[in-house]
């Protein structure tokens, strides 16, 4: 069984059975989140055939399709909820037994109420939506869509009080507990200014237990806007506001394409590429996991996920090679991480969205500092190169031939976003939905790893789950962050770090400890949707180039990865490796401090950012 860590991220390719539920609802519930994502392909592609064929669109296809996002996002968090992979704090995964058993029931309790709440302010919006009778397109009421969101509290809600415990008076305990916690939150015969601070406290020690990282968001949200006298249906307003983000459908669609490639036998393509290239070169094993594992980390948008599809093969490539376990267990934890920062992986576009920066430039400012992260894994691989690795082996062009002719499809997927962004083909969105699809045409179609009738359905379903998860948290985040503008709080802080701090250079600096503080408790995506608008605000008063900022920010998130609480490769590698999770980082610890000085420079050098820019735009 995977520890609670795993579900902060993408976690092994292919649902686990769900505990007590019946077959057919389940593959019910699964085939509508498929096809849902299906659709969502689709609309796009046809959008691009009919304007090359025809100069003509499909009405309304902008906002279906990011409705159809919203939808998938509705669906997949309750498939999640379902599954107990809800995004959540790592830490959980320390306890064990009896204390493991009590913190989920009160975790999972705290996380049923603030669902129920949002449930109810999720009813609100449809229902006064529903009199306001608007059409979204073709005759569709926007209310149907909105429907879903209240839906979608509702069986979260439903399913996490039926998670929280094994047995079914810890279930009617959990279901008393949220029931009260609810009362008091509706019902309280007090001011509410009274029950803000405990309030908050619950939510951060409830987080801490174990309850979905949503439960901490959406509850503070829900706190300080009752507190403030605005309406609790504001934060299903800013919810459903997702959905006027042009840009969010690349998000599933870019992930999708990452899905397609791990499920497939992409990964050990990839490996003998890179390894037929560089094996025999001193460090050649080192280099070659490095490559590759970048390269699939920028798709899947998760190096966990790269740990897991790729540290099957990498650790014997390793070993074969002379390395001792302690460097190949550190270089197969760190390797993926560059990739986080290379197009088109989540957390960029993620970025991109959050903090308002054009996707296009996030891309063109993490070629160079993904090239230096690459270099300095590549390198501390090189250095602890064995010393009785043999180098007299010849070059074999027939054995690079042959890998590059069975990995050339693989190779080319980037080629699909370059040329379709950068020669004006396709928005973002489109740009995405190609990948997507390309992506489909290897798996299925050329080397036909996966079955269209039987893979497919489950990877979409896998990858909606995964997408469900963070649009659950940038919708009730969107709410956090909405209030936070409002009650000035980004102002006010820029006025004291520009009072107190002063220096750009020691603002760097200490956005680098803050940054790296954050990612040793959260994980990299809810810190994107926290932090990141916070940040750009104080980043502009210091005159910080947008681009620089976010690629910085994500730099040291990255960083986090290798992190004890929320190091989620440690996790990983801890999992597929069998191994416990000190040994790990000791492992890694080299790799974090040598990545550490590769963070400083993009902090200190600006240019490694931003010089792409000025030169290609």
């Amino acid at each position: 069984m995977m520890p609670q860590a795993a579900t902060s991220h993408a976690t092994p390719i292919g649902l686990a059975p769900s505990r007590g539920a019946p077959g057919f609802p389940v593959a019910v519930e699964n085939a509508i989140l498929s096809l849902t994502f299906a659709t969502l392909i689709l609309l796009p592609l046809i959008e691009i055939v009919l304007r090359a064929v025809a100069g003509v669109g499909i009405q309304g296809s902008s906002a279906l399709v990011q409705h159809l996002t919203l939808a998938i996002g509705a669906l997949g968090a309750a498939v999640a909820a379902r599954e107990e992979r809800l995004l959540a704090f790592s830490g959980s995964a320390l306890l064990e037994g009896g204390t493991a058993r009590v913190a989920k029931l009160l975790g999972y309790s705290a996380a049923a109420a603030v669902g129920a709440v949002l449930c109810y302010a999720s009813y609100e919006l449809a229902a006064t939506e529903r009199v306001a009778g608007r059409i979204l397109a073709h005759g569709i009421p926007v209310w149907i869509i909105q429907s879903l969101l209240p839906i979608g509290f509702g069986v979260i809600a439903l399913r996490l009080l039926l998670n929280s415990s094994g047995q079914a008076s810890g279930r009617v305990c959990a279901t008393l507990l949220a029931t009260a916690v609810v009362a008091i939150f509706v019902f309280a015969p007090f001011d509410s200014q009274y029950l803000v601070v405990p309030g908050l406290l619950a939510l951060v020690a409830t987080t801490l237990l174990g309850a979905p990282m949503f439960a901490l968001i959406g509850g503070a949200a829900l706190l300080l806007m009752w507190n403030a006298g605005v309406p609790i249906a504001s934060v299903a307003v800013n919810h459903y506001g997702l959905s006027a983000n042009p840009s969010l459908p690349a998000i599933p669609l870019f992930t999708l394409a990452g899905y397609l490639l791990a499920e497939s036998a992409a990964p050990r393509r990839l490996i003998e590429v890179f390894d037929a290239l560089f094996g025999r070169l001193p460090g050649g094993a080192a280099i070659a996991t490095v490559l590759a594992c970048t390269f699939f980390t920028s798709f899947t948008g998760a190096s966990g996920v790269t740990v897991l599809a790729l540290g099957g093969l990498a650790m014997p490539l390793l070993l074969s090679a002379g390395y001792k376990e302690k460097p190949a267990l550190g270089l197969v934890t760190a390797a993926g991480l560059p990739g986080t920062l290379l197009m088109p992986a989540l957390p960029l576009i993620l970025y991109a969205i959050v903090a308002g920066v054009s996707i296009e430039d996030m891309f063109l400012g993490g070629l160079l500092p993904t090239l230096l992260m690459v270099s300095i894994v590549a390198g501390w691989g090189i250095v602890r190169q064995p010393a009785r690795r043999a180098t007299s082996e010849r070059f074999n062009w027939r054995r690079v031939r042959a890998a590059l002719a069975d990995a050339k499809w693989e190779l080319s997927v980037p080629l699909v976003p370059i040329i379709a962004l950068s020669a004006g083909l396709a928005t973002p969105v489109e740009t995405a939905a190609l990948t997507a699809l390309y992506v489909l045409f290897i798996t299925v179609i050329v080397h036909r790893d996966l079955s269209l009738s039987r893979d497919v359905p489950r990877v979409l379903t896998e990858c909606g789950l995964i997408i469900g998860g963070i649009l659950l948290i940038m919708g009730v985040a969107l709410g956090l962050t909405n209030y936070l503008v409002d009650a000035q709080v980004p102002d006010k802080i820029v006025s004291w770090a520009t009072e107190t701090i002063g220096s750009r250079f020691l603002f760097l600096l200490a956005l680098n400890v803050f940054l790296l503080a954050a990612g040793c408790v959260i994980e990299i995506y809810p810190a994107i949707l926290i932090l990141a608008p916070l940040v750009t605000h104080v980043g502009a008063a210091f005159g910080v180039h947008p681009v620089h900022l976010g690629i910085l920010f994500l730099a040291n998130m990255e960083l986090g990865y290798l992190t004890p609480l929320a190091g989620l490769n440690l996790f990983f590698a801890s999992y597929r490796f069998r191994k416990p999770v000190i040994e790990i980082f000791r492992a890694v610890l080299p790799l974090f401090l040598a990545l550490s000085v590769g963070v400083l420079a993009i902090t200190y050098l600006p240019w490694l950012s931003i010089g792409m820019l000025s030169v290609l735009k």
